[in-house]
């Protein structure tokens, strides 16, 4: 590893004063109500909310682990990596329910849908979540890349990047978190698209490099009968996991919500959507030349999750690496405001405003903050447990995701796509999906003390992404059973909260809200998704 020179520090300081700047000039507009520091005030254009989409996606841990995955023979893992297709249905399927019902979050959609209840359970469970994957992960996945970087140890770099992100998202709200997710997203693809062609360029070419690791190794589609990626049903749990990620999480959906209108939104996300194509060839691919570099032993790293930061240390010139440091360092706080910003969120307005619905729109403001403030505390406390993970870094997180997305996924796709959807059938399945979830993961961790013969161990050792699927077909029986055998939901929860119920004055504002031009990006992303799929074959 080299480290940093005095044109890296300058590359770097010259970034976090521009940051600063950002923040204050965000922190000194007026914040006096819950719409201005959740949502911006709603009056994002649709550049800032693609850009914000995808560095709120893009963070530290998809850098170091989809770079480890690359590295460590794991290339299966980049099918979470080019759904830009699930990003679109967001934009044209779900987005326009999420605008029309005026809501700021997802559990305030489900109560809307269906009762109080959904809302409940989805809140406390989506603040779990958050702390048990993407803040833990993620100040894991920045400890690690921090102290490669800049030669200093774990907790400080960890410590450090949490405290400064933490300030900013507390004095700014979510203003300062999609301005500076804007700059954090530029930074990061020009620095990993200099890694990618100078990476290239040094182990000869994409020929050379294939030759090295042999086709074989650039196949991302296995056999039906393989024990770590069988094809089907990494296709489908990878599916289930997208839309939930992407189409029902408070962490993702915010983002397209602080949009001006449903045209701005969509917009958005089309753009957010051509963003997430840039990954594979941004950090995956510079995995590959890592290991390329490693086979012919003029590059030297212990574990995969440490490709990326070993690989630009050594690759890059002077000053760019500070840059791509800079924009690595990026990586982690976007996605560490971001989901500081989103949980603030769902406690104040989901939990907070829930039990003191008379709360001064100030006091919500205020409480948002000390929210953010709490969860920072607690994302350091996690540091010691996650510095405990072992394995690749990406593949746990997609493990963990796999249990907690298919009852949401269910829920909300029926909740949408069928009226007779009910709030017993909503509330039935998250509670029994959310114990399921949890009691996997339980037996996973604990299955060598297991009878191998047992129904336990079968339900603890079979494959994660065959599991997932499973699951998510028990979650669509379950639901649709218990609300046929329940009651018919009442009229205004289906009002144009689902296909069926669509108004004709609602259809025609959402045919006006897009033109040609929408459409045919959208199929040019298809077609690259589709491109994509095929190269990556092993021929």
């Amino acid at each position: 590893m080299q480290t940093l020179d005095t044109l890296d520090w300058i590359a770097i300081s010259i970034y976090f004063l521009i940051l600063i700047g950002i923040a204050v000039w965000v922190i000194n507009k007026k914040q006096s109500n819950t719409e201005d520091y959740f949502l911006a005030g709603r009056n994002v254009g649709w550049f800032v909310v693609g850009a914000s989409i995808f560095a709120s996606n893009i963070g530290s841990e998809h850098v170091v682990g989809l770079a480890g995955a690359g590295a460590g023979d794991k290339l299966p893992m980049l099918i979470y990596e080019i759904q830009a297709w699930v990003v679109l249905i967001l934009g044209w399927v779900f987005l326009p329910f999420y605008a029309r019902s005026g809501v700021f979050t997802m559990p305030e959609f489900l109560e809307k849908r269906f009762d109080a209840r959904a809302r409940w359970i989805l809140s406390v469970f989506s603040i779990i979540a958050y702390v048990l994957t993407k803040i833990s992960v993620t100040i894991y996945a920045g400890g690690v890349v921090v102290s490669a970087l800049l030669g200093i140890d774990f907790w400080t770099g960890a410590l450090s990047t949490v405290i400064l992100t933490g300030l900013y998202t507390v004095l700014g709200g979510m203003r300062a978190v999609v301005y500076t997710e804007t700059l954090q997203a530029i930074i990061l693809v020009f620095g990993a698209a200099a890694l990618t062609f100078i990476g290239l360029n040094e182990v000869g070419g994409w020929e050379s490099m294939t030759e090295t690791v042999t086709p074989q190794y650039l196949d991302m589609w296995r056999s039906a009968s393989d024990p770590d990626f069988p094809w089907p049903s990494l296709l489908i749990t990878s599916t289930i996991v997208g839309i939930w990620y992407w189409c029902t999480d408070q962490y993702i959906v915010q983002r397209a919500l602080t949009a001006r209108n449903i045209k701005e939104g969509r917009r958005g996300t089309i753009f957010g959507a051509l963003l997430k194509l840039l990954p594979v060839f941004l950090f995956l691919i510079p995995g590959i030349i890592a290991l390329t570099l490693k086979m012919r032993g003029e590059l030297h790293w212990e574990s995969p999750d440490e490709a990326f930061p070993v690989l630009m240390s050594n690759l890059l010139p002077s000053g760019l690496r500070g840059l791509v440091a800079a924009g690595l360092l990026a990586a982690l706080m976007s996605s560490l405001a971001s989901v500081f910003n989103s949980c603030s969120t769902l406690f104040t307005v989901d939990i907070y405003k829930k039990l003191r619905p008379e709360t001064p729109e100030k006091k919500l403001v205020r409480t948002g903050q000390i929210a953010t403030v709490f969860i920072v505390i607690i994302g350091i406390i996690w540091i010691p447990i996650m510095a405990n993970i072992s394995g690749v870094l990406y593949e746990y997180l997609q493990k963990v995701q796999s249990y907690i997305a298919p009852p949401i996924t269910a829920v909300f796709l029926l909740g949408i796509f069928y009226k007779r959807i009910n709030a017993t059938g909503a509330y039935i399945t998250l509670i029994v999906g959310f114990i399921v979830g949890a009691a996997r993961i339980v037996l996973e961790l604990f299955k060598d003390s297991l009878d191998p013969d047992g129904f336990l161990f079968l339900l603890g050792d079979i494959n994660f992404l065959t599991f997932a699927a499973w699951f998510f077909l028990f979650c669509i029986i379950l639901i649709t059973v218990v609300s046929l055998l329940t009651n018919v939901p009442a009229k205004e929860k289906t009002d144009n909260l689902t296909y069926q119920t669509i108004s004709e004055e609602e259809k025609k504002n959402n045919k006006n809200s897009y033109s040609w031009v929408d459409i045919a990006v959208s199929i040019i992303v298809l077609i690259i998704v589709a491109g994509v799929m095929i190269f990556f074959n092993g021929n």
